[in-house]
């Protein structure tokens, strides 16, 4: 909701999110003090950010994004085909989003391990978390998934120096926020060859001007936020749980923590 809008509702009781990230909510310096909010947890969401971020990591190991450039200018011209056991993948964020995005590409064999900033576990998953670990497995992977939420902590998350610590050649699929990114360090490093391809879901500012130039690099596949949508139907069910546990004073399912951030 616009800035300013929840301000002054005396019967205000819970502030329910339609989307997974609560981080402009949480800009609002008028919010009402005391009101839960909840952020919205929507299984179909899940599962439609597990398919954008397959059809990512399978296009970057198997060079289709590669082979698609080749098109345009009639090259025929065969990718390298490494086994997918050979490819590491690295998942930032092991939030419900992060989590099932993790599990979906292990399922089709990739070497995969997620970091988060405290530490979590994973069924069948190698979890990190902590600077040092973190430092070592953007060393070591193909391809880093970021799903991490939006806080101070990580509002740049992806400067020069981070850049500068992947592998080389190694690609970045976003699909979280785009203040996450240094976009002009993020250039520099696809422009220099450090990076081999960004996947971008979301930006700093939306929609992607016209005259940015990410939409023409070679190196960048842009995606107008679209990654994953909040379903109607099964959205509805969880906001209508959530106003039942309201009215019967039982917890609230996915409450928000107001000073982490999520």
């Amino acid at each position: 909701p616009p800035l300013g809008s929840l301000a002054g509702l005396p019967g205000l009781r819970l502030i329910q999110s339609l989307w997974a990230g609560v981080d402009r909510l949480l800009q609002d310096p008028t919010l009402p003090p005391g009101v839960p909010i909840a952020r919205m947890v929507d299984p179909a969401m899940n599962e439609a950010m597990a398919q954008t971020a397959l059809w990512a990591v399978l296009s970057l190991h198997r060079g289709f994004f590669q082979v698609q450039a080749q098109q345009r200018e009639r090259l025929w011209r065969q990718p390298p085909q490494p086994r997918a056991q050979e490819w590491r993948v690295l998942v930032l964020g092991l939030g419900e989003l992060g989590g099932r995005v993790a599990q979906a590409i292990a399922g089709q064999g990739y070497a995969v391990s997620g970091w988060s900033r405290s530490a979590r576990a994973l069924e069948g998953l190698p979890t990190l978390h902590g600077e040092a670990a973190l430092a070592e497995a953007l060393g070591q992977a193909d391809t880093v998934v970021n799903l991490l939420p939006l806080t101070p902590q990580t509002r740049g998350f992806f400067d020069a120096p981070r850049l500068a610590g992947f592998k080389p050649g190694a690609s970045l699929v976003n699909l979280a926020r785009g203040a996450h990114v240094d976009e002009p360090a993020l250039l520099a490093a696809l422009d220099a060859g450090r990076l081999g391809h960004a996947v971008l879901d979301v930006f700093a500012i939306e929609p992607l001007p016209e005259a940015h130039p990410f939409w023409r690099h070679p190196r960048v596949t842009v995606l107008p936020h679209t990654a994953a949508q909040t379903d109607r139907r099964s959205a509805a069910a969880v906001v209508a749980l959530n106003l039942q546990a309201l009215r019967q004073g039982l917890p609230l399912l996915h409450g928000v923590d107001a000073g982490r951030g999520y």
